[in-house]
């Protein structure tokens, strides 16, 4: 059973009452840790640009604070899902009260952007990286061609006039002197170190992404289940209480039928994540 839906018992009205007070309290924490910061950051065509972001690990030290003060409850450590460039930092924690389960779900979902750092490396970077792919990409090409001339100038010596491709890729399969042959002709005939000029291009590029900057965004707004699964952004605060018999959890169950002790204490835990969320 989902604290907040609508009921005409009694006792789960005043639950939903003080869930809807943890609720309101949960987003105001979420807003302040959230409270966004506006940085420089450099685009793709080296334009300098303001971006806004916060700090997850602010999130964190919420989650951790208040996993600290709550007390006899079962938590789970804090976790974060990745999803290329939607995240989402949660806590789940429960308590069993006779065969009724109570168990609380925080979670704040954000979206990651990817800029590079407002380093002139990155501009320097870019020009290099960009002149290795233009000279590679003629060299390439002038290549293929001296290399389709060489081709055919072996096959000639060879006594080879006329041929088809199949035939061709017969003679490459079983001639293994002459296809190392070729290739070292092409590639002595090349001006250019293809396997140095790919060596850098590799380095540029892990340099690059080294220069990348994550920076976050979310709303500051609650979400239900749904939304979170779509990657809506925003916070999600739960409460689900299950009667658990033979080990399997219930959803459906008559609140009419829990006694009143368990009522009292089932209310008393829910009051105690409210004290944890009034704690500053």
């Amino acid at each position: 059973m989902r604290l907040g839906n609508r009921t005409s018992n009694d006792f789960i009205q005043n639950l939903n009452i003080k869930n809807e007070k943890i609720q309101k309290l949960f987003l105001e924490k979420i807003q302040r840790v959230t409270n966004p910061v506006t940085i420089q950051v450099m685009l793709g065509d080296a334009t300098i640009t303001e971006q806004k972001t916060f700090d997850p690990e602010s999130v964190r030290s919420y989650y951790e604070n208040f996993n600290k003060n709550l007390k006899d409850w079962t938590i789970q450590e804090i976790s974060i899902s990745n999803n290329e460039d939607l995240r989402r930092i949660f806590i789940k924690f429960e308590i069993k009260e006779g065969n009724y389960l109570i168990s609380g779900h925080f979670s704040l979902q954000y979206h990651v952007l990817l800029f590079y750092k407002t380093d002139q490396r990155v501009i320097e970077s870019q020009k290099e990286l960009a002149k290795i792919i233009d000279e590679t990409k003629n060299k390439e090409l002038q290549r293929s061609d001296d290399g389709d001339q060489i081709v055919l100038e072996k096959l000639k010596e060879m006594g080879y006039k006329d041929f088809d491709h199949q035939k061709l890729f017969e003679i490459f399969f079983e001639n293994n002197e002459l296809r190392e042959q070729i290739f070292n002709g092409i590639e002595e005939k090349s001006d250019v170190d293809f396997q140095e000029l790919s060596k850098r291009k590799t380095q540029l590029v892990k340099e690059l992404d080294n220069l990348l900057i994550e920076t976050y965004q979310t709303s500051p707004v609650l979400i239900d289940d749904k939304k979170l699964i779509t990657g809506e952004e925003g916070c999600l605060c739960t409460f689900d209480i299950e009667f658990v018999r033979g080990g399997i959890k219930e959803g459906l169950f008559d609140p009419r039928k829990i006694s009143k002790s368990i009522r009292e204490k089932l209310e008393s835990r829910i009051d105690e994540v409210l004290k944890c969320m009034e704690i500053e």
